[in-house]
């Protein structure tokens, strides 16, 4: 997956939803992102900004709640993490990510489109970064603002044998594939909580950004913070598929990173 990733979770506390509960958990389904790499049903108007609209019904399906919403668009469904939401609460569904014919196992339901993101603060501000997201959905936000974008430079490369900036990565990617990477770059997209994993978009100023060479996706349980420049360590996985039509060419998986 290359480009901007599926997400920030907004600290909440789990609570029983309208319609009763059944077992089992959600499948892990990660962020997508930009690129070539990556296909995905189309984003719905204005879902760039974020999605706006008055809470019609929820459903419990820890650790999301599902809520059907009335926007200027018509009704859409979301998936945010469980949270404390009344019906007729007007909410904006941050950092959303559309995805299609998805199975939900534990309402044992499939939804034909849901918008998998979190809710953003009172204000209509994005979440913080570290604050947490939803699953992989798109991040809706009426009336947003774009986000700046992140000036990258030239960041220099880590040290050690396994060290290799955004474009060796891709570059080498047959001969890395289930290998240990290390990758120093600068934080240009951050979702966090996205089905219990921080999903970090790393460039270096290195690789071709029409190829989506320049962009490098990697997950972690360890925080970061857009605009930051941090070193990771994980593991390079290759063709990497999600189902609802999210595949990743190249992901780094399992990173641990270091902020210097």
């Amino acid at each position: 997956m290359r480009g901007a990733l599926p997400i920030l979770l907004v600290a909440s506390a789990i609570i029983g939803c309208n319609s009763s509960k059944t077992k089992g958990s959600e499948p892990v389904v990660a962020a997508p992102t930009q690129g070539a790499a990556m296909t995905a049903a189309p984003a719905a108007p204005g879902a760039a900004e974020g999605l706006t609209g008055k809470v019609l019904e929820r459903l419990e399906a820890a650790p999301y709640c599902y809520l059907r919403l009335q926007t200027a668009k018509g009704e859409i469904w979301a998936a945010v993490p469980a949270a404390q939401i009344e019906k007729g609460t007007e909410v904006t569904i941050a950092n959303p990510m559309l995805m299609g014919n998805f199975e939900s196992k534990t309402l044992n339901r499939t939804f034909a489109e849901v918008y998998f993101g979190t809710i953003a603060p009172a204000s209509g501000a994005a979440p913080a970064a570290g604050a947490g997201m939803a699953a992989p959905a798109g991040n809706p936000h009426a009336g947003m603002a774009p986000a700046a974008p992140i000036e990258v430079g030239k960041v220099e490369k880590a040290t050690g044998a396994d060290a290799r900036t955004v474009a060796e990565v891709w570059a080498q990617k047959a001969s890395l594939k289930g290998k240990t990477v290390t990758i120093r770059g600068k934080v240009v997209k951050y979702n966090a909580g996205v089905m219990g994993k921080n999903w970090i978009h790393l460039q270096d100023g290195s690789g071709d950004a029409k190829a989506g060479t320049n962009d490098i996706t990697v997950t972690s349980l360890d925080p970061a913070a857009k605009g930051e420049t941090i070193t990771i360590k994980g593991t390079l996985r290759l063709d990497k598929d999600f189902g609802s039509g999210y595949t990743y060419a190249a992901i780094v998986e399992e990173a641990k990173v270091q902020k210097k």
